[in-house]
């Protein structure tokens, strides 16, 4: 079964947003078995939305639009799709309704006939109560295609696409079965993981696919499946990926579905009643607000610092200007103090240090642009390492930070006595 997806609004093809509808909508549906082959992005106009469901519904058997639901001038999509299927706006008392609750109770503001009138939705399609707010979902079916139009608020499309789009989809289509895993991979580029499962990548049965996505320091690898005995696709995928991360043990963190690099770390110490803190220079404090971002981060994080100058440096982390000015402030043992006495200040079992030179310029640092090093400090320790991250200050800050996750990982999981489940 092939879809489409349909994002309208302006506020897309300008940049003012990012398309996050068309992620969410794209990977709901391929885990039912449909073929998502396009997402859309067009602007709010009448002609653009019929010449773009003329098209599309040329080669889909599904064509699922979001946006445009709204209660004002510029949102046409309702008025639109109901020309389209030559239908009319009727009254919908329940849905009109639902608006007028939704104002009294969470709305200051009077509700005014704007509003009411999201409730004059067309006589043919199916209509799909927004729980959280005023524009309805609508579902138009001819023999052809299935189209169906949802609210363009992310979080109204996903509870309307969650608890009741997908459910009916699952009873309207015959689908077929579509499983795939996705492996995560830290420290190692995919031209040299391709490299190394070559041989087990050339030997995969044609009716596996297989995908490498990369991003700065990590590597997902993506296996799929598709077809009609539910048990022999994910079998056949499961027993591959066997074979696949044999090849992978040293670089290999987990599955997609088990959480990210920081997820097991955050469980590793917590299982362990072990905490964590971190010194961040170049960084900028990402790395604490990528642990922070975990639920649960306050049994395991005890804090950290952003010591971004010297003065910093030397005043919180007491580091002083003497070794500072020896050493330089991106240098190996520089990291090391930071590691080392953030964790003495913080009392916590483990610490993360980093300091580098992001750029854009070189300033008054007497490192060379891209140069950073990473310190973890243990109860057994602190270790240094030295990497060369490139010239481009968003490459150095996110690979420094992926770094730092992975080599505190390791590190982690080389403890034997630590429980990992």
């Amino acid at each position: 079964m092939v879809a489409h997806i349909i994002n309208i609004g302006d506020e897309i093809l300008i940049g003012q947003i990012i398309n996050t509808n068309g992620t969410f909508l794209s990977k709901s549906l391929n885990s039912i078995g449909f073929n998502v082959s396009k997402i859309i992005s067009i602007s709010d106009k009448k002609e653009e939305i019929i010449d773009c469901i003329d098209r599309s519904r040329k080669d889909s058997d599904l064509i699922i639009i979001t946006g445009g639901l709204g209660p004002t001038n510029d949102d046409v999509t309702k008025h639109t799709l109901t020309s389209y299927f030559e239908d009319k706006l009727v009254w919908n008392y329940e849905i009109k309704k639902h608006i007028e609750d939704l104002f009294k109770k969470f709305v200051s503001t009077p509700i005014i006939q704007m509003n009411r009138e999201q409730a004059l939705l067309p006589s043919k399609a199916k209509i799909y109560k927004n729980i959280y707010g005023t524009a309805s979902g609508m579902w138009f079916s001819e023999k052809d295609v299935d189209v169906i139009s949802l609210p363009g608020v992310p979080y109204e499309m996903k509870s309307l696409m969650e608890n009741s789009i997908i459910p009916d989809l699952k009873v309207k289509f015959n689908r077929p079965y579509i499983y795939n895993k996705t492996l995560l991979t830290y420290g190692l580029g995919e031209s040299a993981i391709a490299d190394r499962i070559a041989d087990w990548e050339n030997k995969l049965p044609k009716n596996l696919k297989f995908a490498y996505l990369p991003s700065l320091g990590r590597v997902r690898l993506r296996l799929s499946s598709t077809g009609g005995n539910m048990v022999l696709v994910k079998d056949e995928v499961e027993k591959q990926l066997d074979d696949l991360k044999k090849l992978i043990n040293d670089i290999y963190v987990g599955e997609e579905n088990d959480g990210s690099i920081e997820f097991h770390i955050a469980k590793i110490l917590t299982n362990n009643f072990k905490t964590l803190s971190i010194a961040e220079s170049c960084t900028g404090g990402l790395i604490s607000s990528i642990m922070t971002s975990i639920p649960g981060a306050s049994k395991f994080f005890k804090g950290g610092v952003v010591a971004y100058s010297n003065e910093i440096k030397s005043s919180i982390l007491k580091i002083s200007n003497k070794m500072i000015k020896k050493e330089g402030v991106v240098s190996s043992k520089i990291a090391e103090l930071m590691a080392l006495n953030i964790k003495k200040i913080y009392k916590s079992d483990f610490s993360i240090a980093t300091t580098g030179n992001a750029g854009p310029t070189i300033g008054d640092l007497k490192s060379k642009l891209g140069h950073v090093y990473v310190a973890i400090a243990s109860p057994k320790g602190v270790f240094v390492e030295f990497y060369k991250m490139g010239n481009h200050r968003e490459r150095v800050i996110k690979k420094t930070t992926n770094k730092a996750l992975e080599m505190l990982f390791k590190h982690l999981k080389s403890v034997k006595d630590y429980n990992f489940e």
